[in-house]
């Protein structure tokens, strides 16, 4: 059995300073140390405080490796590039000349260290509430429904970069294997489903705060962000009815803001981190370039682009690659991200009736394109014509959102995309760290 990474006590060590440095102010009862992080202090009977803070190190963690996993996946479904002091970003992620993904660099690393940070945190919130007599059943029930919704939705995004996952590591000195991602996807709607069931007992409202869920920090309206996130796991694993039936319980609205949705936030405070993907405009240092297929390929009058992206002053070119417009999706370095949006939940409306409802996808497809300034669908109702166009419109609301290079992949499109540079090549999946195959 190989060893896996994250140990418990390791972990904890890091889920404190991620407590410490997130948005929201917490204080620490005098037999929790800071300074002298204990597990076993954790673990033994906590206190509703120590929970609440163990809930704030997994919200927070769950923006770790968001900046990173964009623009890793947006680079190689030519989506942008980072223009930046690596050079890995424009030669190994494009597999310039050759070369292979690297199993041991950072683009294969940090992601998958990142949710796995995640995920062991929250483990530690569902075996502290074992073991602590600080709250009722219901109080209990909420802190499981969040933690065990939080542990299926990054399983989730580790599979849209890696393709696999364990799911199993509450033991990290017996980890499950690394299962494909049929499997994953399987388990993580399973752990929502469980996950829905505590929540259904959790009562009114829960004992703990979170940030950037208004309108979803309820045991009821928490609930809607579940299920939504289970729409998306169905859908990714080709159980569209079933999708359709997690819709009808999500937050999901045709007629709503399609702008709707929880988010993870950022601030300027002591300590805390800003969204690595913002950039100055003009900039000629770190930048995040919008690949010159996004501008061309666009339908005349579609408001995203401008929305999302800004002609620079001069055009900009770095390793034999060049961009006019860069990315101006965010307005400042403390701007929010979606975890999921309205938008994202109408086009997998969209996708679930696809083919089964023609009519019904392509009214949720006209949704999205009114909303862009585009008039109604009036192309092929077929099913490849469908695709096309639902993976358009996917393409265009979730630019530099990490969507397209998974959106490809699962419908065997990755070789649609086009080559930059003589030598370069496709790669439409991150190889699993070393580490983990050791």
């Amino acid at each position: 059995m190989k060893n896996f990474k994250f140990t418990y006590r390791n972990t904890i060590v890091i889920l404190i300073m991620t407590i410490l440095t997130f948005t929201l102010s917490c204080t620490f009862d005098e037999e929790f140390d800071p300074n002298r992080p204990s597990l076993e202090g954790v673990l033994t009977d906590a206190s509703v405080n120590q929970l609440n803070n163990l809930v704030v190190g997994v919200e927070s963690g769950m923006r770790g490796g968001v900046a990173g996993q964009t623009t890793h996946t947006g680079t190689m479904a030519r989506e942008l590039y980072k223009f930046d002091a690596d050079p890995r970003n424009t030669g190994d992620l494009l597999g310039a000349n050759g070369a292979s993904l690297d199993n041991n660099s950072f683009y294969s690393t940090s992601v998958w260290a990142s949710k796995y940070r995640t995920i062991k945190n929250a483990n530690i919130l569902l075996e502290a509430l074992d073991n602590t007599t600080s709250v009722g059943l219901q109080d209990a029930a909420g802190y499981r429904g969040f933690a065990k919704t939080v542990i299926a939705h990054q399983l989730i995004m580790l599979i849209k970069s890696y393709g696999s996952a364990r799911v199993n590591v509450s033991d990290p000195s017996n980890p499950g294997p690394i299962l494909g991602e049929s499997d994953v996807l399987s388990q993580a709607a399973a752990i929502l489903d469980e996950a829905l069931n505590d929540l259904s007992s959790a009562g009114s409202s829960f004992s703990f705060p979170l940030a950037g869920f208004d309108g979803f920090d309820t045991p009821s309206t928490f609930s809607q962000f579940n299920r939504a996130v289970k729409a998306v796991a169905l859908v990714y694993s080709g159980n569209k009815s079933g999708a359709l039936t997690a819709l009808n319980s999500s937050f999901f609205n045709l007629n709503g803001d399609l702008k709707t949705g929880p988010k993870h936030v950022f601030s300027l405070s002591a300590g805390d981190f800003v969204n690595g993907l913002y950039k100055i405009i003009d900039n000629n240092g770190d930048q995040i370039i919008v690949h010159n297929s996004f501008i061309a390929d666009a339908e005349s009058g579609d408001k995203r682009v401008e929305n999302k992206t800004i002609a620079r002053s001069d055009a900009t070119t770095q390793d034999g690659l060049n961009g006019t417009h860069q990315t101006r999706l965010y307005a400042s370095n403390i701007s929010p991200i979606d975890i999921i949006r309205n938008e994202e939940l109408v086009l997998l409306y969209a996708e679930a009736n696809i083919p089964s409802n023609s009519s019904e996808a392509i009214k949720a497809l006209n949704v999205v394109r009114n909303a862009a300034g585009l008039s109604d669908y009036n192309g092929s109702v077929s099913e490849s014509a469908l695709v096309d166009e639902l993976l358009k419109q996917r393409r265009y609301s979730f630019w530099c959102e990490n969507h397209r290079m998974y959106d490809l992949r699962r419908y065997g499109k990755s070789s649609s995309l086009p080559i930059d540079r003589p030598g370069d090549q496709v790669f439409n999946i991150i190889p699993v760290p070393l580490t983990e195959n050791e």
